[in-house]
């Protein structure tokens, strides 16, 4: 379909519509033209984490936004000039809505306050309050008079049905808030009651602690011809309760119509899959037949998935509806048949069952495709030439192992995108501290082979970065180890690396400062269930509420034998089931599509940086301008119209997605039960009363400083 160009933004609307702009009667004469609303958020921090989070999912969706901090003595003033302004003849807002750190920031009678009023009162412009203090001037009684105030670890909250039926409804019901420490205060927050004649809808609420009744955590206040949010918690950017929550303030102050998108992503690769992984040595502490043993020492014992694993692993790929990716080593197939008289039931059982499965290249016979290997000593070091200079491993060898493993897949009739790579252990790119560079024969091999996806370990290698045709795919590393089927093995080898050598351990965890050591060794017979499985789902559910696209990564070894890995892709998708509403599912994308996320995403931020987009709301029209070749990424309510094309996909209750402007540069979308066009008088500005600042709110130190996950990789 042909978009048209043409800009139909300047004779729409009667109402700024959701945006709440006050209209006054229509007429035909002459008078001000609609308002034109730029969709940019305008947030005044005070420094605090609250304001940071808010800013920080912005950031996330590529949602655009304007940060003014209250600490710079250089800081912008905020006056009437600052706020609105004149497009041609008519009147701007310059931006859909207002986050402040509370309801009062400012001195009492302050001047920036009350312009502030008198833009949203003029433009109906929504105000969020990151975190304040409950008390009449934001609709709440204070907490003395029957609520609550103090730390809220743990709790429970629920969100009310105006908030299903409202922002919030993407959510299944309850909101949990995190309690990751027995001895660190991670929440505080006031639990109180809506003043009585408040015009105040909770949206969020909670019983309060040691007494009957209720308490609002999140409402909105609607008083003076202004509209608040108002929020009662502490909370820091990676909590899970704000996670939940953000989408749904967001959509709050900007009415579902923004630049930017956000969805929940989760992809589980399983890497070596026709291979065998190598056991972890519960005596030795290292893996022999790897290069973390010195050669000849202990004896190889390794780990490779049985027919009965793949059944089990179809079954439940098929009853959970997640399709897994896997990362397959067809040499390692060959290998088998050659060792057993030509028989490999478990390839067989693979290759039945493809149609359950994504496929991606990982290499004929998994080798280290990036310097070559010095392995008599730990750690290995690469090896050098008499000059000095590093040995590579070569394009030959590179192109043979991507090539021969796509022709293992042709002949077996795996549904292969050959345009998607995965190198063995990630090889080829530059590792610290041996290799610091990539195989400088990668780029040429890559090219030459048409790869244009080519995953990368998160942990080492996170930027998407073009290495010769392919853009990188960082992968985030699941802590379970990939030679470990057994729990046993697991627990071993994560004492062994996470305790101090006083412990019995490698000690690495203390020379490394990114990784925390265990307090004291985990039970063997508790230690997985009750420390592992938590740790590593919530850090792997922390990256979906996050929206982070980019894939988790496990190996077949932790889908044979004891079959280590279900347990956490189980709570991650049990987790995810018992949080959210059927409308906001979790998005499984193959690899090529999660590096055109990533891809796209890093285009429209740097648009967005650079200044190259503008866009705006003009009653019920939106005018998008950007680079032709930047998708333009927005989420606007259900129904909106691109031309005569629905826009983008139902999502959360609202429909969002990306869509090319027209060759002008513009990309004009009709938002749903737009009105016949005409025009209203202007709105007069009201004087502000003076506001008294609110009172400082706690913030504990598991908000200031975030409380540790645990274990860091």
């Amino acid at each position: 379909m042909k978009r048209t160009s043409r800009t139909t933004a300047l004779a729409m609307g009667a109402l700024l519509l959701g945006l709440g702009c006050p209209a006054a009667p229509a007429t035909a004469a002459a008078g001000p033209a609609v308002p034109r609303v730029d969709l940019r958020v305008l947030v005044v921090t005070d420094g605090g984490p609250a304001t940071t989070a808010v800013a920080a999912e912005l950031d996330g969706a590529g949602t655009p936004y304007t940060l003014v901090d209250l600490t710079r003595a250089d800081r912008p003033v905020i006056d009437a000039e600052f706020l609105a302004d004149t497009a041609g003849d008519r009147p701007r807002a310059r931006f859909q809505a207002v986050v402040l750190p509370d309801d009062a920031p400012f001195a009492a009678g302050s001047g920036e306050m009350a312009a502030l009023v008198s833009y949203e009162r003029t433009y109906g412009i929504p105000q969020v309050d990151a975190y304040t203090y409950a008390r009449p001037e934001a609709g709440l009684a204070h907490p003395v008079h029957g609520g609550y105030a103090g730390p809220v670890d743990g709790l429970r909250a629920e969100v009310t049905a105006a908030g299903k039926a409202g922002p919030f409804g993407y959510l299944d019901g309850t909101v949990p808030f995190e309690d990751n420490s027995p001895t660190v205060s991670e929440s505080y927050a006031f639990l109180s009651r809506p003043v009585a004649g408040a015009d105040f809808t909770p949206y969020v609420d909670a019983p309060l602690p040691g007494r009957p009744g209720r308490g609002v955590l999140v409402g909105e206040y609607r008083h003076d011809g202004r509209r608040e949010l108002v929020v009662t918690f502490a909370y820091n950017q990676h909590q899970q309760q704000f996670r939940l929550l953000a989408r749904g303030i967001v959509d709050w102050m900007t009415d579902r119509t923004r630049l930017g998108t956000s969805r929940n992503y989760f992809a589980v690769h399983v890497d070596d899959v026709f291979a065998a992984d190598d056991r972890w040595d519960t005596a030795l502490n290292c893996t022999p037949g790897d290069v973390d043993c010195t050669p000849g020492t202990g004896t190889p014992n390794p780990i490779r998935m049985t027919e009965a694993d793949v059944r089990y692993a179809t079954s439940w790929s098929r009853e959970r509806g997640f399709t897994l990716d896997m990362a397959f080593n067809g040499g390692g197939s060959v290998e088998y048949r050659e060792e057993h008289g030509g028989a490999d039931p478990t390839a067989d059982r693979l290759v039945a069952d493809r149609d359950a499965f994504r496929w991606i290249n990982h290499t004929y016979d998994h080798p280290y495709l990036g310097c070559e290997q010095d392995v008599s000593t730990v750690p290995w070091k690469c090896a050098t030439h008499p000059d000095g200079t590093t040995r590579y491993v070569g394009r030959d060898e590179i192109d043979r192992q991507i090539a021969a493993n796509r022709s293992w897949a042709e002949r077996a009739g795996l549904p292969l995108r050959t345009g998607e790579l995965v190198t063995g252990e990630h090889s080829g790119l530059r590792l610290l501290p041996q290799q610091p560079e990539d195989n400088p024969h990668l780029a040429p091999s890559l090219t030459g082979q048409g790869i244009a996806w080519l995953g990368a370990d998160n942990s080492r290698d996170p930027g998407q970065r073009r290495v010769g045709s392919a853009l990188t795919v960082a992968r985030h590393p699941v802590n379970i180890f990939y030679n470990a089927g057994r729990v046993a093995e697991q627990v071993d080898e994560y004492n062994w690396i996470y305790t101090s050598r006083a412990q019995g351990g490698s000690g690495l965890c203390e020379e490394l400062a990114t990784t925390t050591c265990l307090d004291a060794p985990l039970d063997p017979a508790i230690g997985y269930t009750g420390h592992i499985v938590p740790l590593e789902t919530r850090v792997a559910l922390g990256h979906v509420l996050a929206g982070d696209p980019r894939p988790h990564f496990i190996h077949q070894s932790n889908l044979a034998e004891e079959r280590i890995g279900y347990p956490v892709l189980d709570g991650v998708l049990t987790r995810y089931a018992e949080l959210f509403a059927a409308d906001t599912p979790l998005v499984n994308l193959p690899m090529g599509a999660i590096g055109a996320e990533l891809r796209d995403r890093t285009a429209w931020r740097d648009a967005l940086r650079a200044g190259t987009v503008t866009a705006y709301r003009i009653g019920g029209t939106v005018t998008v301008a950007a680079p032709v070749d930047v998708p333009v990424a927005a989420t606007v309510p259900a129904g909106t119209r691109d031309g005569d094309a629905p826009f983008g996909e139902p999502y959360a209750g609202t429909a969002s997605g990306r869509a090319g402007t027209g060759p002008d540069g513009a990309l004009s979308l009709t938002l749903p039960g737009s009105p016949a066009p005409v025009t209203t008088a202007p709105v007069a500005a009201v004087p502000a009363a003076p506001v008294a600042p609110a009172p400082a709110a706690p913030v504990p130190a598991g908000v200031a400083r975030p409380v540790p996950y645990g274990t860091e990789r």
